[in-house]
């Protein structure tokens, strides 16, 4: 079983210039059959990672080999807007990416990335020009996302905070969805019950 855990992730970026991408261009609605994560991630951006004629596109950031394994996804504003979907932060996490950044996310995207074990991660218009231009001059440049500090580090040391609720903020920290969450609680609700039946 893959691990949830989310701490601190280093790792080079994809840049994704778009604003108001949603669920239907993250992974097709033809791949929303299936209720396992299996090969989800030969849909993600299907539509745009390949042209007319089947063939990759290459100068799509997905298909580019120095973006190969980068695990941050460097998105536009208003991501993950449209249709509430699952499947979206299933595609992107069977890719490899494990954080999105951008300025804003769609709440229905943003609660279903964190049920998921997918960082979103919200900076201000002037960071994320900044991670864009270095992802698209520099891409073997890495950023540190840093989930228990709430912090993303540039590669020039700089950094800026991000805004995540504690709850959600537990739950990826230990690698648990909410009924994890609810179900490491057991002892402290047994022992709670077995004192008051002893009162």
């Amino acid at each position: 079983m893959t691990d949830r855990r989310f701490a601190t992730l280093t790792s080079r970026m994809v840049p994704l210039p778009h604003r108001d991408v949603d669920t239907d261009q993250i992974i097709p609605a033809e791949f929303l059959k299936v209720t396992d994560k299996t090969g989800l991630a030969e849909g993600l951006f299907k539509r745009w990672r390949y042209g007319p004629d089947g063939r990759p596109d290459p100068d799509f950031p997905l298909n580019r080999p120095e973006y190969g394994g980068a695990q941050v996804l460097v998105a536009g504003d208003h991501f993950g807007c449209g249709s509430s979907r699952e499947h979206a932060p299933w595609a992107l996490m069977g890719w490899g990416f494990r954080a999105v950044i951008s300025t804003s996310f769609a709440d229905i995207f943003r609660s279903n990335a964190l049920k998921n074990g997918l960082l979103p991660v919200v900076v201000d218009g002037v960071t994320l020009m900044a991670l864009f231009e270095l992802a698209e001059g520099s891409p073997e440049a890495e950023v540190t996302v840093d989930l228990a500090s709430q912090t993303v580090t540039l590669p020039d040391g700089g950094t800026t905070g991000f805004p995540i609720d504690p709850f959600n903020k537990a739950c990826l920290l230990n690698g648990v969805d909410q009924l994890g969450y609810l179900l490491a609680l057991e002892p402290h609700i047994a022992a709670f019950e077995a004192a008051r039946e002893g009162a």
